[in-house]
């Protein structure tokens, strides 16, 4: 596979299975793999990794160079799961690992002349999503991506390849990959790997012819490549040569079938693994059609960072809550988001006043580059909605503010309904935004604060609009809430 020395140690490597091997094998700009928890789908992300190294040629002066980027929604997963996979085929001691902010494993390798830095991302912290949005990458691993935005991976598509730069001789086969468990059938990996409408399907083959004509992709190399693992069940099951046996029964026990749907069987479904941080919600009860009154005020809730989302909802007289529509974005700056907002508020509520707009306080960081320095807020402002930044960004609070009136009985209805046409909102609800459950043994334990993920932005939304219109003061006004040795990279013998 490659020309690069061997230091005469060697690590054994046999992929899963036929769909983990032509994933692994895959050139394709974007590959992703899907299947069933223990199909070895983050090992061949490692291994996958290692490959695009022994692929890159040397540079000028003889060394071989990449920069690549890992990245995980949060830190806690990073470090508890994502590291660890990464630690147990590419020891701490080869070269330098340091667990700062970022995690970063340095490789240099004088020997073989090989130098690669692996940065470690993690989504919940803005240092390092701001520095995820500014490095020049050979290639880039998003971990678990059902639990990323693709904002994500929008935006790493104009990152990788940029490191080598062309003079010093350039990047070989530049890559983003991704692994996952099964997301909903509404998550943007469903719509970009199983249900692409042919506008985009004919969109994607132009482009790519495109890119073959100029020289950036080879006849054999695809744009996108999608591979789905059998599920665990499966005479076709993939890795069990490294499980127990029995341990998709084992696994299955005890469990929902939704959850065995997706978990064992690696189909699409909607499953909600933690707590759910609303539990007092019912969907039966809760969610209803109505329409809103042009005469009350409208109040408006905002997330910011990489997936702005807005909510739109009004206070009734009796005390009741309405939540009418959502914005919910995959990846739009500021500006843009700016926009449709205010396009959503010209179709569906024309003749309105506006009682309160509540935003993420953070967003009185400033932003860099382009615009100057100037705050969320600002540019917010200069683009005709006047946000202001909600008093308190507590999470029990905030939590606090949204689930109260879900308590409620106000003249023989619950105390909020939430409209139909709020699809994304009403799934974090019923568990899709929820306290990760926590790797430990003994006791069920969560982490402290909501896992972050495609459902947290509009209930983030949600918890800001209830904080700037009030409902969080009556809360406090009432009594508070508790609260493997060292080896040489290219010692690896692999079967692909």
């Amino acid at each position: 596979m490659s020309d690069v020395p061997s230091t005469g140690r060697e690590v054994h490597y046999k992929p899963p299975g036929p769909v983990g091997k032509a994933f692994i094998k895959s050139d394709a700009f974007v590959a992703g793999i899907m299947g069933p928890i223990g199909s070895g789908k983050s090992v061949c992300c490692v291994m996958k990794l290692v490959r695009n190294l022994q692929k890159q040629a040397r540079q000028k002066d003889g060394w071989i160079r990449r920069r690549t980027a890992i990245v995980r929604n949060t830190y806690a997963e990073l470090r508890t799961t994502t590291i660890k996979t990464w630690h147990q085929w590419i020891p701490q001691g080869y070269g330098s690992y340091r667990d700062t902010s970022p995690p970063t494993h340095h490789i240099v390798d004088s020997g073989q002349k090989i130098d690669w830095e692996v940065i470690f991302i993690a989504l919940d912290r803005p240092d390092d999503v701001r520095k995820l949005l500014s490095l020049e990458l050979s290639d880039a691993w998003i971990n678990e991506a059902r639990e990323v935005p693709k904002a994500v991976l929008d935006g790493l598509t104009g990152r990788v390849g940029r490191f080598p730069r062309r003079e010093e001789g350039g990047v070989t086969d530049p890559q983003i990959m991704m692994d996952t468990n099964p997301p909903d059938s509404d998550h943007w990996w469903y719509r970009s790997a199983e249900e692409q409408t042919p506008e985009y399907a004919e969109a994607n083959a132009q482009l790519e012819d495109k890119l073959r004509e100029i020289g950036s992709l080879r006849p054999d190399q695809n744009l996108f490549d999608w591979f789905r693992q059998p599920g665990g069940r499966s005479p076709n099951a993939e890795n069990t040569q490294n499980l127990d046996p029995g341990y998709y029964l084992k696994a299955s026990a005890g469990k929902k079938p939704e959850w065995i749907k997706v978990y064992v069987d690696g189909d699409y479904g909607f499953v909600m693994d933690g707590r759910v941080v609303y539990p007092e919600y019912s969907d039966v009860v809760h969610c209803r059609a109505f329409e809103a009154n042009p005469r009350i005020l409208l109040h408006i809730g905002m997330d910011f960072g990489l997936t702005p989302a807005a909510v739109f909802a009004q206070h009734m007289p009796n005390g009741q809550w309405r939540k009418r529509s959502e914005v919910v974005t995959e990846r739009a700056g500021i500006i843009r988001f700016a926009r449709l907002v205010k396009d959503h508020i010209a179709q569906q509520y024309p003749n309105f006043k506006i009682g309160s707009i509540t935003g993420d306080p953070a967003g009185n960081a400033a932003n860099g580059g382009d615009e100057e320095e100037r705050t969320t807020f600002q540019l917010l402002e200069a683009n005709g909605l006047k946000v202001e930044p909600a008093r308190s960004n507590a999470p029990t609070l905030r939590i606090e503010a949204v689930r109260d009136p879900m308590t409620r009985l106000i003249d023989g209805e619950p105390g909020m309904l939430v409209h139909p046409d709020c699809k994304t909102l009403r799934k974090g609800y019923m568990g899709g935004y929820h306290y990760k459950r926590m790797q430990m043994s003994g006791d069920e334990r969560y982490q402290d604060v909501p896992n972050k993920n495609m459902y947290s932005h509009v209930c983030d939304a949600d918890q800001y609009l209830m904080i700037g219109a009030g409902e969080g003061k009556a809360i406090v006004r009432r009594e508070p809430v508790a609260n493997r040795p060292s080896f040489a990279i290219t010692d690896y013998q692999t079967d692909f």
